[in-house]
């Protein structure tokens, strides 16, 4: 027993030592991503083994835990938030390595992002309006399917709330990682351009990283869709809100 009291003892001593430092969570959050691949590797990719929402519930465990505010847990975690962008524009290389498929494809790819789109924002606009939800979540759930530095800055540009409309595309994202392939597969969708193209518009960066995973070419056209989609969303999202009146 005093064994293992000394134990806990020195690792309090540490956690509180570790704590201040900025890279303490930066390194809890890059850590806890690698392990969690490791296991959706394990697992063979298994569609509900998706590593980021592993990966989340292990540092949301760990705050929780210790009692950290998210301001702290976000001040060191912040230097993998300033990666987004980078990671967004790094998009473009595959895209202008199949910038010749791409090409040979625009027409029918600009019709279902004009079809993806407004379904999308018309879909949670009109659901949560039907069940007398306030315009603040109203604004905040209709970008959830572009990425989160979009939808953070559509949604506060409409009235809505920016941490809300994060937390919308996280989940959103992840839903459509989970069963956006496996749906597709039982509907007999084997083109991995289409597939790509469907799962970017409609779950953004995390759909298109699981794209990736599956199929190079499934992964362009993610990204494609992604990008294209955050751009029509930001001026969408306004015509959509005005005609719900709002």
């Amino acid at each position: 027993m005093n064994t293992l009291q000394t134990v806990r003892g020195g690792l309090g001593v540490v956690w509180v030592y570790l704590v201040p430092s900025p890279l303490l969570w930066l390194t809890v959050t890059v850590g806890a991503y690698a392990l969690a691949d490791r296991i959706a590797a394990a697992l063979r990719r298994h569609p509900l083994a998706n590593p980021l929402l592993m990966a989340i519930v292990m540092v949301a465990g760990l705050v929780v835990a210790t009692g950290t505010p998210y301001a702290d847990y976000f001040a060191g975690a912040q230097f993998v938030h300033v990666l987004l962008g980078p990671a967004t524009v790094a998009l473009a290389v595959p895209l202008w390595r199949s910038r010749k498929t791409v090409l040979r494809a625009l027409i029918p790819l600009l019709a279902a992002l004009v079809v993806g789109c407004v379904v999308s924002i018309t879909s949670a606009v009109g659901i949560a309006w039907a069940f007398g939800a306030p315009r603040m979540v109203i604004a905040s759930l209709a970008p959830k399917s572009v990425t989160t530095a979009i939808s953070m800055g559509v949604a506060e540009a409409v009235g809505g709330n920016a941490a809300l409309a994060a937390t919308i595309v996280i989940i959103t994202g992840i839903f459509g990682a989970i069963v956006g392939w496996p749906m597709l597969e039982r509907l007999r969708v084997r083109d991995p351009a289409a597939r790509g193209f469907a799962i970017g518009l409609a779950a953004h960066g995390m759909g298109t990283a699981r794209c990736f995973q599956s199929d190079p070419m499934a992964g362009t056209f993610a990204g494609i869709a992604m990008g294209l989609n955050g751009m029509l969303t930001a001026f969408l999202v306004p015509v959509v809100l005005h005609l719900f009146g709002m």
